[in-house]
């Protein structure tokens, strides 16, 4: 802990995923279910990989593995993983999603003997893949959950290899779509980084705005609180800025953090949570450098 008071920051987030459960599960299950669509009907029948569904496309071409079946077993062992590197917090957020993404593949494997794509271009059904794939994804990411997969593997190398959450990416899905050039060809391999790009634009818009990262500036009566909770709960860190009003010349300080794009809404909520009368601008920025 990096304060000791009666504060209980572990209460803010229970309140938070408290809320709305009901629209944050029906947001949650509508987007893993249009990510098992996507892979089914686009992913799937265009030979494109990435993630842990790639290496799921690669391993079903070579030894014809039914895809669900490769993907649960990954997910399992890399959510022992997130649990011994990552921890506890880290990982729970993980389970469902990377159980619930492959039951969903699987459940939805027919859906290719009813969607005749016919003489669609292939870059077509790539684009399309990747959008419902990229609408799904942010879906998942705003009701504050994961599917797991090749997430953890980024998160693990970032974590330990003190990389950014972006060179972690590229080292990861470099890895899965040279894979597909080997097994596929090129134009898998082209298709499979455009789509690439495209979920992680996509994405971004479901969540909110199309940065990667938000910076708050926070006015609050409960510096040490807000301080503690995004501290010790998101740990990200905190500058803290002496200002004054313009009007009344008053003194204040005001509190800034720059945050993943998708942990937007548990900043937001958990500051409204510890003080309602909270002033705080979000901005989007699009690049951060140094820090850990």
């Amino acid at each position: 802990m990096f304060f000791k008071s009666a504060f209980d920051d572990n209460k803010i987030i229970q309140q938070i995923y408290h809320n709305d459960r009901v629209k944050r599960y029906t947001l949650f299950i509508i987007g893993v279910l249009l990510q098992a669509v996507a892979f089914n009907v686009f992913i799937l029948q265009s030979n494109m990989a990435f993630g842990v569904s790639g290496i799921a496309v690669v391993l079903n071409e070579i030894f014809g593995i039914t895809p669900a079946y490769i993907i649960l077993v990954a997910n399992l062992l890399l959510i022992v993983a997130s649990f011994v590197y990552l921890g506890k917090n880290v990982t729970s957020k993980t389970i469902v999603g990377s159980l619930l993404y492959p039951l969903l593949v699987e459940l939805t494997v027919f859906l290719p003997n009813y969607v005749d794509l016919g003489t669609t271009e292939p870059v077509i059904v790539a684009l399309s893949g990747a959008v419902l794939y990229g609408v799904g994804t942010g879906l998942v990411f705003k009701a504050g959950y994961t599917t797991g997969g090749s997430d953890v593997i980024k998160q693990i190398i970032s974590e330990y290899g003190k990389k950014s959450i972006g060179q972690a990416t590229i080292y990861v899905e470099g890895i899965v779509v040279t894979l597909c050039l080997f097994v596929f060809g090129w134009q898998s391999f082209i298709y499979s980084i455009i789509s690439l790009f495209v979920i992680s634009m996509i994405t971004d818009n479901v969540i909110l705005g199309i940065s990667k990262y938000k910076t708050f500036q926070i006015i609050t009566t409960k510096e040490r609180e807000v301080k503690q909770f995004i501290l010790n709960q998101l740990h990200h860190g905190v500058t803290i800025l002496d200002s004054h009003g313009g009007y009344t010349g008053e003194k204040k300080k005001i509190m800034l953090c720059t945050i993943p794009t998708k942990e937007y809404f548990v900043l937001k909520e958990g500051i409204l949570q510890i003080d309602k009368e909270a002033f705080f601008i979000v901005t989007d920025t699009y690049e951060v450098r140094g820090g850990e």
